[in-house]
């Protein structure tokens, strides 16, 4: 598996894709912090890109190399080699490759800015750690759909479908929802809801970490009385696990089924 996920990592480092991506963020990190001139206001423009396009990135990367890579993946199961090695060595190497330069891509200017001197060190490491795991989730769905459809056509539409519907539609059914029935108590709807998609999960620990949870009224603050605790963050951090390790359980367990 390692050596797997070596040369899948190695194949995508040397991709040109992987240094737009990484010279993508990198650029936006300079901008930011030169439009802003605070780490702070920086990490709070950078939240509302992050939280949209690492996950589109992520699938949209995932999806491509399975259906490129199929030949060389057909030519490894023909091997003795354990399936779960070939696919979760080609999902790690993707996964890691894509986080590897979202964080050295936002890290070199934030640091070169000085970041290390700054009080918002923990808010742009939790836009990091919340980076990445929304890599590694929707990379893992991406492998997914690719594995249970062979028409890639198909599967490009359901990819997009999947990101349009985490990042846009999930949210507007919510609030649709909240003012349907907005003459019942619908706190605990409101966090339960927020748990079942890490995008939106995603986002509210950033939001209330920068202490701006104020201005999103009485949602805001029934959020900072959950997630704001230790208990909270502790939650969160179990389902965004969740949320990583239930793809990857199904993505291996079609995996050993399937008769390529």
């Amino acid at each position: 598996m390692l050596k797997i996920l070596k040369y899948s990592f190695y194949d995508l480092m040397r991709s040109r894709w992987s240094y737009v991506y990484f010279l993508f963020y990198l650029m936006l990190g300079f901008v930011l912090l030169f439009l802003n001139n605070d780490v702070s206001k920086a990490v709070i423009t950078l939240m509302n890109i992050i939280i949209v396009l690492v996950p589109l990135i992520g699938t949209i990367f995932g999806i491509m190399y399975c259906y490129n890579s199929k030949e060389f993946t057909e030519l490894l199961l023909a091997q003795p080699i354990p399936r779960r090695s070939i696919f979760l060595g080609q999902y790690l190497g993707v996964a890691s490759s894509l986080t590897f330069s979202l964080i050295f891509g936002l890290g070199i200017p934030f640091v070169l800015y000085g970041l290390f001197m700054s009080d918002a060190i923990f808010d742009f490491s939790l836009l990091l750690v919340t980076g990445a795991f929304l890599t590694l989730i929707f990379t893992a769905l991406a492998f997914n759909i690719a594995i249970s459809n062979e028409n890639r056509i198909m599967g490009f539409g359901y990819a997009v479908l999947l990101w349009l519907f985490m990042a846009v539609i999930y949210d507007g059914l919510f609030l649709i929802s909240l003012v349907i029935f907005e003459e019942y108590p619908l706190d605990n709807f409101s966090i339960a809801a927020t748990l079942l998609n890490p995008v939106d999960l995603s986002r509210t620990l950033i939001l209330l970490k920068l202490d701006i949870s104020a201005l999103l009224g009485y949602t805001g603050a029934v959020f900072k009385q959950f997630f704001g605790t230790n208990a909270g963050l502790v939650i969160s951090a179990v389902m965004l696990l969740l949320w990583t390790i239930f793809p990857v359980w199904r993505m291996v367990y079609v995996a050993k089924r399937k008769d390529f």
